[in-house]
């Protein structure tokens, strides 16, 4: 199995009790989370970006792959950053942002910091026939938009690294994956940083509002982004993503003194 050239997982220690683990979205790879990673890493943060099951190799390789393997894919980078860190944030983007939040649910984590998290899939006809549907058409079109539309900053989106098509079988883990995190988030009582764009074209627009609502948390808040589209950490306003997230930690950590 081969990985993508420059979408390898990563990791970055640094002599501090606090760490954090940037997790990728569906069908992406740590590539959009790097430069993330590489920030937080700047202020003293060690930083561990896996990469999740089936991902960064094959769009084939995600037909076999089930939620529960992401989920490990997750519990994996945890138990090795643990080994670092003893104050661990969950990063995630999309569906990293997901399994974040639902890890939150059952691990010991300092806080969760998410970026374009969808609350559920949006509403499509084919959603309910995909059993049947992805064993003839195995993989499915992600937009009917023209190629880098919803980007703000093009020459990111030139670099840009993942699937072309969406597994139809793995869409189906995705709906199970965001049905056990809404069931999860009244557990998730660590600080939590909601980040959401209002030009994000893939995931629903009260996404952020809805997840806000069901968390269990007694700290946590909301941040809208206009200037990016769904990959936050690699669109124009990253910086101001990667700036809220470090103060975010430095408050949290703050708080516990």
């Amino acid at each position: 199995m081969q990985i993508i050239p420059t979408a390898e997982p990563f990791f970055f220690h640094a002599d501090s009790k606090i760490g954090c683990i940037v997790t990728h979205g569906f069908t992406g790879t740590p590539k959009e989370v790097r430069w993330m990673g590489e920030y937080l890493h700047r202020q003293r943060f060690s930083v561990l970006g896996p990469r999740l099951f089936a991902h960064a190799t094959r769009p084939e390789d995600m037909i076999r792959a089930r939620y529960h393997d992401w989920l490990a894919s997750l519990e994996d980078a945890y138990a090795l950053l643990a080994g670092v860190a003893s104050e661990i944030y969950l990063v995630g983007l999309s569906m990293g942002g997901a399994l974040s939040l639902t890890a939150a649910s059952y691990l010991p984590v300092r806080g969760v910091i998410t970026m374009s998290t969808p609350a559920y899939i949006s509403p499509d006809w084919r959603l309910k026939y995909l059993g049947i549907l992805s064993q003839f058409q195995p993989f499915l079109p992600k937009s009917n938009e023209a190629p880098g539309s919803g980007w703000f900053d093009q020459e990111a989106w030139k670099e840009h690294i993942s699937y072309p098509q969406n597994p139809a079988r793995a869409i189906i883990e995705l709906e199970k994956l965001l049905e056990l995190m809404n069931a999860s988030l009244p557990n998730v009582h660590a600080p939590v940083l909601l980040i959401h764009s209002r030009n994000d074209h893939y995931v629903p627009a009260d996404s952020m509002e809805r997840i806000y609502a069901q968390l269990g948390s007694a700290e946590k808040q909301m941040l809208w982004v206009e200037r990016s589209g769904h990959v936050i950490p690699r669109d124009a306003e990253r910086e101001t993503a990667f700036r809220a997230a470090a103060e975010f930690i430095e408050k949290t950590e703050g708080s516990n003194q």
